[in-house]
């Protein structure tokens, strides 16, 4: 039997090139090794989006589909609604009891999160919420509820599953071997940066390139991303090591082109807003295919409605069987 693999995408936004290489890719290589569960995590993007509920529910059909438009295929991936699964909250309850506020207060994941909030708000964290600092707990819920054995992570989410094995050695030490421990698996990928040379794509940023963007989108984008700032007139050589457009040419674009680009950007034979035409042609014709599949889901938004449902009842099957052998385990199947 395959193994159970979960992971989860929060529904706050479409999905953008940092998504679709730091783990679309793995997700289409998933979907063919193991029992793959994709968690639609609404209950947690109302955590910090708690004032905005109808961005959270608009997006849940967004992503699912940018997910779908990427190639993954329904009947290999069981998209499912957190909130749709009273077990995870049910489960997250239980697990309330089994870990301590300060344990919470130290997880590295939350801390950095909540240094975060704090400089965005400008306060002592008085506007962090008891769901917010709980959501490693909802997330150990996640995971166990369906039987989780391997959780696809980067690096900075480590905290947090160690999290949640703390919590299943803790709940199997006093009800039995009820709960998996599970493993995480870690990204082989690295993290796509942004059109202004940021570390980090996003859209508050601003940085992004969305697969759901349209040509002129594209085009206003590209033309304005940062290149080697060392290069004044177009007959200059440069460093493409430090322009990011030879960066996403290396994402987009042909072996073949990718070293034209690189040697031409070297020997100052080459101009940026050239360079930069190229890469826009080069990016829609790599989104094409994408946005392709995704009309197909826009013109049949009843079908995304029956993917999600049929992935849900599907998911809940697996989370109504754990839950059972807890509450035997706690006593409390009354």
């Amino acid at each position: 039997m395959k193994k159970t693999i979960l992971t989860g995408l929060r529904p706050t936004g479409n999905l953008h090139l940092g998504h679709y290489f730091g783990a679309g890719q793995n997700y289409l290589k998933m979907q063919e090794d193991y029992d793959f569960y994709l968690e639609i995590a609404d209950v947690q993007a109302l955590t910090d989006n708690f004032d905005n509920p109808e961005k959270v529910r608009t997006n849940v059909y967004e992503i699912t589909k940018d997910l779908l438009a990427i190639g993954l295929e329904p009947n290999k991936v069981h998209f499912f609604i957190q909130s749709k699964i009273p077990e995870i909250a049910e489960l997250t309850v239980f697990y309330g009891n089994l870990v301590t506020v300060s344990r919470l207060q130290r997880n590295p994941t939350v801390k950095t999160e909540i240094a975060q909030k704090k400089e965005l708000f400008g306060n002592d964290g008085e506007s962090i919420t008891y769901g917010f600092l709980g959501y490693p707990v909802s997330q150990a819920a996640d995971i166990t509820v369906f039987g989780g054995e391997l959780v696809p992570v980067g690096d900075d989410q480590l905290p947090l599953i160690e999290q949640c094995r703390e919590i299943v050695r803790k709940f199997n030490s006093i009800y039995g071997e009820i709960l998996k421990e599970p493993q995480q698996v870690l990204s082989t990928t690295t993290r796509v940066k942004g059109l202004d040379g940021n570390d980090k794509m996003g859209k508050s940023l601003g940085n992004a390139i969305y697969l759901v963007d349209d040509e002129e989108t594209i085009k206003k984008k590209i033309m304005g991303a940062l290149t080697d700032t060392n290069k004044i007139k177009k007959d200059d050589p440069a460093d493409p090591d430090k322009c990011m457009v030879y960066y996403y040419h290396k994402l987009v674009n042909s072996n073949e082109n990718i070293n034209k680009v690189c040697t031409e950007c070297q020997k100052g034979t080459r101009g940026c807003v050239d360079c930069k035409k190229e890469l826009i042609e080069a990016m829609n014709n790599f989104l094409k295919p994408i946005q392709e599949r995704r009309k197909h889901y826009e013109d049949n938004p009843e079908l995304v409605k029956e993917i999600l449902e049929k992935g849900t009842q599907e998911a809940r099957l697996k989370a109504q069987s754990t839950m059972k052998n807890v509450k035997e385990a706690m006593k409390i199947d009354y």
